[in-house]
């Protein structure tokens, strides 16, 4: 899918989770005529509604959503299969006479979408498992030791406890002698795995260079302890509005354990060990979702900084919606 001449670039808003993207972007549409692709590695899965913040059914009435429930939370979805889904929707949505707004915070989907994917070694289940086994054995501190080691790079940006990536990072390591850190630092190409190790398949569209051009805005706290206020605010909110229960239905499908990457997402895998451990005091349990959260924000920021060429508007300021519409109109030539 390549731009038309003339054709004005995709906007991408992406921010850190509780900075207010889905807000923003129903403000937009009061403006414009626009269809929302969701950037958003959770709310893909059906079923994680009250835990991913999905829009409500109103604002999804009200305003056109793309690359929600797109798949069971039983089922793995990849950057690889994200890029081959937004640019459907935005060839679509183009061909509609609208404009595809890209909103979220998972900026491996964002960068594999706007840069193309980097050539990395597929998943090997074997080795999966083998270092799951570890894991229970040794814990995830000590797999994240062995990485220091290996892929000191890698390792300095995952917090010790980061299951997922930390396997996903020796596993790239054990498959090609190379550090994930060197694989990341090489040029995007048109053919390979995201770093979530699924395997991409050959895509003549793949890469930079067959792709619409795209504008970054970045929604980014003046105020860190701002943002952290938020976070909190809205963990407890999820917990008020029944989270606990909607994690109860999903462990009753019987189809899905802790291991799978919709039951790792921030909150869903702090409830689940919460409920694996007997419904003790949930006090904890909520405050060790809101620092998994935290955290979260934190890895989103340090994506979006690697991005020179964003356009920053601060979160925190009540006319955050407004500078970030001025912003797209002057941008993208609206």
């Amino acid at each position: 899918m390549t731009a038309r001449p003339g054709e004005p670039p995709v906007p991408v808003l992406l921010g850190p989770t509780a900075s207010g993207k889905s807000a923003v972007a129903m403000a937009i549409a009061e403006r414009l005529p626009i269809e929302i692709v969701t950037v958003d590695s959770a709310q893909v899965y059906r079923g994680m509604d009250i835990g991913t913040a999905k829009p409500t059914a109103a604002e999804r009435a009200a305003v056109p959503h793309h690359l929600i429930d797109v798949v069971e939370p039983s089922e793995r979805y990849s950057a690889a299969r994200f890029v081959a889904d937004a640019r459907e929707a935005i060839a679509l949505i183009r061909a509609r006479g609208h404009l595809p707004l890209l909103v979220g915070g998972t900026m491996l989907y964002a960068r594999a979408l706007i840069e193309g994917l980097h050539p990395l070694p597929g998943a090997d289940p074997a080795l999966r498992r083998r270092l799951e086994d570890e894991a229970r054995a040794l814990g995830w501190p000590a797999l994240h030791a062995r990485l220091a080691r290996v892929d000191p790079a890698t390792a300095a940006r995952l917090e010790p406890g980061d299951a997922q990536r930390i396997q996903r990072a020796l596993e790239v390591f054990e498959l090609s002698g190379r550090p994930l850190s060197e694989w990341l630092s090489g040029p995007p190409g048109a053919q390979g795995g995201d770093a979530g190790g699924h395997a991409a398949g050959r895509d003549e569209a793949d890469g930079p260079a067959a792709s619409p051009r795209f504008v970054r805005l970045a929604l980014e706290p003046g105020n860190r302890a701002a943002l952290h206020v938020r976070i909190a605010a809205r963990f407890r909110a999820m917990i008020a509005a029944g989270f606990v229960d909607e994690v109860r239905a999903l462990r009753a499908r019987g189809d899905l354990d802790a291991t799978l990457p919709s039951m790792r997402c921030v909150g869903y895998r702090q409830a689940w060990a919460w409920l694996d451990a007997g419904d003790g005091p949930i006090e904890p349990m909520i405050e060790a979702g809101i620092a998994a959260t935290r955290q979260l924000a934190k890895r989103q920021l340090t994506w979006l900084r690697a991005w020179p060429d964003r356009i920053v508007v601060d979160c925190l300021r009540p006319d955050a919606a407004a500078r970030v519409l001025e912003a797209l109109r002057h941008a993208c030539r609206l």
